[in-house]
């Protein structure tokens, strides 16, 4: 590797964006959401908005987040249909961002 070239990728931080959907589609509502920032330009906390940063996960893919990992399906035990526990529809996303030079 150049040292332009080993400049220049070390310039690319990763962004991490979590949605934690309604149902399993990547069309579904946003239910719940925590973005982590490898760039250190902002710091954002879990919690830190009432709004989530995209309505579905479709609009996140439209803006340029890379999907990683989707949710796994595991269907419920039978007599459990209805039990609240973790939010089982979560998909993980990446944006590779330029540091500023």
């Amino acid at each position: 590797m150049t040292t332009a070239t080993t400049s220049a990728a070390n310039a690319l931080r990763q962004q991490v964006l979590v949605l934690y959907l309604n149902t399993s589609a990547l069309d579904a509502e946003v239910v719940g959401w925590s973005l982590y920032d490898g760039t250190g330009l902002t710091s954002p906390t879990t919690g830190d908005s009432d709004e989530p940063p995209y309505g579905t996960g479709v609009d996140a893919l439209r803006d340029g987040w890379r999907l990683i990992q989707a949710a796994q399906l595991i269907p419920p035990y039978p007599g459990h249909e209805y039990d609240t526990s973790f939010l089982k529809h979560e998909f993980l996303f990446e944006k590779l961002v330029a540091l500023p030079s």
